[in-house]
């Protein structure tokens, strides 16, 4: 396995990335990591290690709409591989992921094998995908990729402005919260209606949450024990 000095870790389950951290040490035991729990502080943490050899993406993170956190990173930082790392064991899915840049694709109940296997080919420039994943017929969904695309196109400040839109947040508030005008805000808000082909906010927000995936059902249910 090729060596890796830094490994950025983005999950919002603190007992998951506690554990993914161990079995990454277990296998790289020099490894630095850093760790992010949604996709407003991952975009803040690759700022500040955009020499990482590695991202280990979940999908589902607060911020995060399906694809949206793969597409933002394979855009603005396209020579770092990601291997998505979710719950979701859908071979469609899996496959999709690698249809939007990823370089591979670990189910969370996977065993520490097969973490290292991943881990390792990514790191040596081959793509990992499950055994499933592989005998999966896959046909790529060409509106999807065209919508990443264009996604793709958005600086990483109008990416950080369509995520707080899709939060339901004004302008007053995004501009706020970015210590920036709010006449700035609106002219991001205008070139990513441009850039996303849209004419509203609710169509800026609908396009990205057509990006969602379905929760595989046990992470709905252990939410459901969570709340109870």
């Amino acid at each position: 396995m090729q060596l890796a000095n830094k490994i950025l870790i983005a999950d919002d389950h603190p007992l998951f990335r506690t554990a993914m951290q161990q079995a990454v040490k277990q296998l790289v035991p020099d490894v630095s990591i850093a760790q992010a729990e949604s996709l407003p502080e991952l975009q803040g943490t690759m700022e500040q290690h955009k020499d990482a050899d590695l991202v280990l993406l979940d999908l589902q993170m607060p911020g995060a709409h399906g694809f949206s956190g793969l597409v933002f990173l394979r855009s603005h930082y396209p020579e770092i591989p990601v291997i998505v790392v979710s719950a979701c064991e859908d071979p469609a899915i899996m496959c999709q992921a690698v249809d939007h840049g990823a370089s591979g694709y670990i189910a969370k109940s996977s065993p520490l094998e097969a973490i290292s296997e991943a881990i390792g080919q990514v790191l040596e420039g081959d793509v990992y995908l499950p055994e499933v994943a592989r005998r999966h017929q896959h046909q790529p969904n060409e509106q999807a990729l065209d919508l990443a695309e264009r996604l793709a196109s958005l600086t990483p400040q109008q990416f950080r402005v369509l995520t707080m839109m899709t939060e339901g947040m004004l302008n007053k508030q995004i501009a706020y919260d970015l210590e920036v005008s709010e006449a700035t805000i609106k002219a991001h808000v205008t070139a990513i209606f441009r850039k996303l082909g849209v004419r509203t906010r609710t169509q800026a927000v609908i396009a990205v949450q057509s990006l969602d995936i379905e929760k595989p059902e046990t992470l709905l249910n252990n939410s459901a024990e969570s709340d109870s």
